[in-house]
């Protein structure tokens, strides 16, 4: 066999598999597992003197990488440098050409918006050289990031606690999550009140509910004596049909997904986090072996905040859409305009083949790289198809001239929906009974009416998907960065997530408000916005990369100087976060910290008492046989659990998730199952008319052995089979009751899989952290 002439140099093992297969013998395929050389971990690693140049360094731990693609390139006529396509990808091209010692006329750069064989060959036939102002944005980017990073967290260690860090993004992000935590405290709820009527034909049979609207235009009732003056209207005075109106409305798809849309829609959808959401994404980007079809990549570049789409995606789903669903579900091509503020250097997230249907390739999936290919697959046919059309109904019916309206509406032409429709933060929607067939003029029976109390709620505490919404919205981030800069926050213990709600600890409030005091650029989300602006003008070659950090750097070394005076001789105290937990020792509130392994309880008393113990989450709702709250518990294998606060003394537990919502029936907390994604709730109490018999919640059919749960609380409570549910188990899945349920996904994944067992070799990428440490 011949020896192959050319070297193409990839990322990651997977997409060098993947991309050796479809160019032959002439080529070698390797992966560098990543970056190769940058700023040391030792020291700060810039001259700043010098103007800012940096001290690069080859990485620890990687020579027996380098010293390999030394030899290959060495022995080959052309150099192919194949790394992802954005700014980090670019950097890293960059990086290996200086350390491989590579020359520009064998040098070549091509990159790979998705992974086909046709793809794959026209890029090979199509190389460019490496794009200096992409690597010069992404240089500027990393050395922003570490000036702040290595400059602003030693002042965090001698002020507040050792082990802090501050981060160009993530200060930011925590400091949206603080700013909402205050939004929430500092909220006054306003009392609203509204009146629903039941209106009955005169004749034939025929009742509806209206809701109360107003007189002459919408009016808002704020206490109780309005609704009670109103009420007294309407008793003594008929209602008639006042208006009829029907009218058709058409629902569009959404848009193709870009980086963010696809992290809000997994949380949302599959209850994915970013992080995780990336790493199946990344893994359908670098190629999948598909039974029949060979090695493939299932979707194009992940990382992205084009809405934009080739015309032969355009093209091939259309003909798709006509053959499978028919004529009238296509119209044409539907094109997406991108944001302003958006690189577009890429197209959006789609399918590399519109015809890899998500179930003719669910065989050669895992579970979570089935769903989130069907995501994407359904949202790119969807946001090609024709509107949902619906019929709507709106009836106003008057009484003492005040309008009370009813509204309904039904599809008449599914369109997009037959196939996919975006989820929502908020699921609660009205529900909608059909409304019987009125004429204006017709006269109506008052049949009962009620007045309910409301009151105005607080700004949702952000979860992953939304922070990662009001970021993008805010230009804060960029579409690589986003999933990172969540999991850091968490991981500092700068934020908390409870019931998938993000909130902020007292460390991040401390930190948050010494960078306000001290350093109100850095942490600035205007001005974090504009520095982004800024390095995508580097990018286009319109400012120089070093200017960039001039200008940052002489307004934030003074920050630092004056913050070093300022707080000379003070040492911040993070407040303890009371709980009303009580020591069994010596009967104080027990209180939160922080150890090595993470968040506990512990007595305040501390040294005369040395109370610990686990902290618990504290759930919503209530506990259905005492009242009291309830708490999410692990037990020793790992599993979650959920339990009443009184422990022993009142001993309700189950594997079932309380949730926030109370049964409408009989007034108990509701609960759902456990598990990703949106699930239904239901009522667990067995004398109530909305009772969910268990047979009927999702779970799979009990074995004759599993038939006797657990009967009272105990410290750690057996794994019981129905946490698992009834939908299509591999073999490998099976034993879930010995396993927690992330080691077996990562066996299934290493025996089954060839992207899933080098996920975590792939490139860690200094520009996704957003940050340094």
């Amino acid at each position: 066999m011949a020896k192959a002439s050319n070297l193409v140099i990839v990322e990651s093992p997977a997409k060098a598999k993947t991309i050796g297969k479809y160019l032959g013998p002439d080529y070698e395929v390797k992966a560098c597992m990543g970056h190769l050389r940058d700023l040391p971990k030792s020291k700060i690693g810039v001259d700043i003197e010098a103007d800012f140049e940096p001290q690069y360094m080859p990485l620890k731990g990687k020579e027996a990488i380098i010293s390999d693609l030394k030899a290959a390139a060495a022995k080959s006529q052309r150099v192919y440098l194949a790394t992802d396509p954005d700014r980090e990808g670019e950097a890293i091209s960059w990086h290996l050409k200086y350390l491989l010692g590579l020359k520009d006329e064998n040098t070549s750069r091509v990159t790979f918006n998705e992974i086909t064989k046709n793809v794959v060959n026209t890029s090979i036939q199509n190389p460019r050289e490496i794009d200096q102002n992409l690597v010069d944005a992404q240089q500027a980017r990393r050395i922003l990031d570490r000036l702040v990073g290595y400059q602003l967290s030693p002042l965090l260690w001698k002020k507040i606690r050792r082990g802090l860090s501050a981060g160009r993004v993530q200060s930011v992000a925590t400091r949206m999550v603080v700013e909402r935590e205050e939004e929430i405290r500092a909220f006054v709820p306003q009392e609203y009140w509204s009146i629903d009527v039941e209106l009955q034909r005169l004749e034939g049979p025929g009742s509806f509910t209206a809701h109360y609207h107003g007189e002459d235009k919408k009016r808002e009732l704020h206490s109780e004596e309005e609704v009670d003056e109103i009420l007294k209207d309407i008793s003594a005075s008929p209602f008639t049909v006042s208006s009829v109106k029907r009218s058709e409305k058409k629902k569009t798809p959404a848009p193709p997904f870009i980086t963010s849309t696809l992290q809000q829609e997994a949380s949302r959808k599959l209850g994915m986090t970013p992080r995780r959401t990336m790493a199946i994404a990344q893994q359908l980007y670098e190629g999948i072996d598909v039974e029949g079809a060979g090695t493939v990549g299932l979707i194009t570049y992940m990382r992205t905040d084009s809405q934009r789409l080739s015309e032969e995606a355009l093209a091939a789903a259309g003909s798709f859409i006509s053959s499978r669903y028919g004529g009238e579900y296509y119209q044409g091509p539907r094109r997406y305009k991108t944001k302003n503020a958006a690189q577009d250097a890429h197209e959006a997230i789609r399918p590399s083949d519109v015809r890899l249907d998500p179930d003719a390739v669910r065989s050669s999936l895992t579970t979570d790289q089935y769903k989130l290919y069907r995501l994407i697959w359904s949202r790119f046919v969807a946001c090609q198809m024709t509107n949902a059309v619906y019929d709507t109904l709106s009836i106003d019916a008057v009484s003492a001239g005040h309008i009370f309206r009813a509204n309904h509406q039904s599809l008449r032409f599914p369109g997009f929906i037959a196939v996919y429709e975006e989820g929502k933060d908020d699921e609660t929607e009205e529900k909608q009974t059909p409304l019987p067939n009125l004429t204006e003029g017709e006269g109506l029976l008052l049949g009962g009416h009620e007045k309910l109390q409301h009151f105005t709620q607080p700004p949702a505490r952000y979860t992953e998907a939304t922070l990662v919404k009001a970021m993008e919205e805010k230009g804060v981030g960029r579409p690589s960065t986003y999933a990172a800069t969540v999991s850091t926050i968490l991981d500092r213990e700068y934020v908390i997530k409870q019931d998938k709600r993000l909130s902020p600890t007292p460390l991040g409030e401390v930190v948050t408000g010494l960078m306000k005091d001290r350093f109100r650029d850095v942490i600035d989300v205007a001005f974090t916005a504009d520095m982004e602006a800024r390095l995508d003008q580097v990018e286009e070659g319109k400012v120089y990369w070093k200017q960039v950090l001039r200008d940052f750097y002489a307004n934030f070394h003074q920050e630092l100087i004056d913050a070093e005076e300022a707080l000379k001789d003070t040492r911040i105290k993070v407040p303890d976060e009371v709980t009303d937990e009580i020591c069994e020792v010596c009967g104080k509130n027990m209180v939160i910290k922080s150890g090595r392994f993470g968040r506990f309880l512990a007595c305040p008393g501390y040294p005369e008492c040395t109370n610990t113990k686990p902290l618990a989450e504290r759930m919503p709702g209530r506990c259905p046989k005492c009242g009291s709250g309830m708490l999410k518990r692990k037990s020793q294998r790992g599993y979650a659990y959920y339990a009443c606060e009184k422990g022993k003394d009142c001993g309700f537990m189950s594997w079932e998730v309380p949730t926030a919502e109370d049964c409408p029936y009989c007034g108990m907390t509701m609960f759902k199952r456990s598990g990703k994604g949106q699930k239904k709730m239901y009522c667990i109490n067995e004398k109530c008319e909305n009772f969910t018999p268990e047979e009927l919640r999702g779970y799979r059919k009990k074995k004759a052995a599993d038939e006797e749960p657990p009967e009272t609380v105990a410290e750690e409570p057996k794994k019981v089979p129905v946490k698992k549910t009834a939908a299509k188990k591999t073999t490998a899945k099976k034993t879930a009751e010995k396993k927690p349920a992330p080691k077996k996904t990562t066996a299934k994944k290493t025996t089954t899989k060839n992207t899933a067992s080098t996920a975590k070799k792939t490139r860690k990428k200094t520009e996704v952290s957003g940050d340094e440490a």
